[in-house]
């Protein structure tokens, strides 16, 4: 007899478990999804950003195939394996700057968020944490803290980790401070020092965490002046500056890392998401002086870097070059850009197209001058592409900005096929009312 899936998964799995759709994939490769009833979908949200590779790509799936005929598991604390030192040593070498740099691995990006604040704190003897307006860092206890936005992730969760400190970000479609760019010099960036005056001792700040681009606050990419003041005021105060590259790392923006866009050489970074093609990995990547304050045991976990992901990671590095994806996003960038801005010319609710490389969004608005928040709208367009065959996915406080996290090996057909159905979809969702 035949499963009903959807009466299964009502019954075995908590109603908090969201899904935007009730089918199910049955394969994938590359650019696109079949699902179990034979249905194709062009991928535009790539597992949120976890496949800049692409489903099933070849090299991957040998890598991952090789690894399960030598050995599954034996925990690097008890015996170590190859794959995972030559991926540290990789990365060490791809992280932007030119310090001495070490890096360890566990299973996302949430926990690479929560070491870095642990060895931050190591590090510098302090316990203050200072993020973001709009930041989304995970779903521990500790980085629900850290994440901005309260529904759905940190609604009814408290109490939270104390010592993290908020501020603004530079949100130029909505400055908060009511300037515009260049004129406003990057005003936005003092507000870290005037944090000092009225919100927090920098001497009791251990670190600044910060994506280079927000990701799941909506897409929202500062001035290249940003991040490098942001980084001079730690400097000048002794506090590590984290960049979280979970979501922008791995040729995402244009560059293998996006940080290199703004000249920054973080303290600390995160990576995770495409760094594993799909299979559970993050990494913790920091300047030498500031790993090594750590105590012998004092970071790692039973999981962490596991054989299987760490070949995959060493696999993806590989595509990475071989197939020169940073530079593809950026021509992906470009395209998906000028049809987004040619879309907005069009249509008025389009408020703003933004984004670096790769990773492009457009916040849709009810009025291009109120610039209200068009969540509805954002709803039912993202409902109306899934059955139009395009799996997509949301950001933004409010939900209103429609991001775009493709392969960045997307064919380039089914990319133009892509945006054609958003732009068919636009018109129909529309004149639905």
């Amino acid at each position: 007899m035949e499963t009903d899936f959807v009466k299964l998964r009502a019954e075995a799995l908590p109603r908090g478990v969201a899904t935007a759709t009730a089918s199910l994939v049955a394969s994938a490769k590359n650019a696109t999804v079949t699902d179990t009833e034979g249905r194709e979908y062009i991928d535009f949200a790539g597992g949120i950003g976890v496949l800049n590779v692409g489903h099933s790509h070849p090299k991957v799936m040998a890598a991952a195939h090789a690894q399960l005929d030598r050995f599954a598991h034996t925990c690097v604390h008890v015996m170590g394996y190859e794959a995972y030192i030559r991926l540290a040593a990789r990365l060490n070498e791809k992280a932007p700057g030119d310090s001495p740099k070490r890096s360890y691995f566990v299973n996302s990006g949430a926990e690479a968020v929560e070491n870095a604040v642990k060895i931050a704190r190591c590090a510098t003897g302090r316990p203050g944490i200072v993020v973001f307006e709009n930041a989304f860092h995970g779903r521990t206890n500790l980085t629900m803290g850290l994440t901005s936005k309260i529904s759905p992730y940190k609604r009814d969760f408290g109490p939270f980790t104390p010592e993290i400190y908020r501020i603004p970000y530079a949100y130029c479609y909505r400055c908060p401070l009511n300037l515009k760019y260049p004129a406003c010099k990057v005003e936005c960036a003092e507000l870290l020092r005037r944090g000092f005056e009225n919100l927090f001792q920098p001497d009791k700040v251990a670190c600044v965490i910060a994506e280079p681009v927000q990701g799941e606050g909506g897409f929202i990419v500062p001035p290249l002046e940003y991040h490098s003041r942001l980084k001079a005021i730690c400097e000048e105060h002794g506090i590590v500056f984290v960049a979280d590259e979970v979501q922008t790392g791995f040729g995402r923006t244009g560059k293998l890392f996006a940080m290199e866009h703004y000249g920054v050489e973080a303290d600390i970074m995160t990576t995770a998401k495409s760094l594993g093609a799909g299979y559970p990995i993050a990494g913790i990547t920091g300047r030498a002086e500031i790993m090594d304050a750590v105590h012998p045991g004092g970071i790692g976990g039973t999981y962490g870097g596991n054989p299987l992901s760490c070949a995959v990671g060493l696999t993806v590095l590989d595509i990475m070059e071989e197939e020169n994806l940073p530079e593809r996003a950026n021509e992906i960038g470009r395209r998906v850009g000028d049809r987004f801005s040619a879309m907005q010319r069009r249509f008025p609710q389009i408020g703003d197209v933004r984004g670096l490389g790769a990773m492009i969004g457009m916040e849709l608005v009810t009025d291009p001058v109120t610039k209200e928040p068009a969540t509805a709208l954002t709803k039912a367009y993202r409902a109306r592409l899934f059955e139009n065959g395009l799996m997509s996915i949301v950001a933004g406080t409010y939900d209103n900005v429609v991001r775009t996290l493709m392969p960045l090996t997307i064919e380039w057909d089914t990319l133009d096929r892509g945006l054609d159905i958003m732009e068919e979809t636009f018109v129909q969702v529309l004149a639905a009312g």
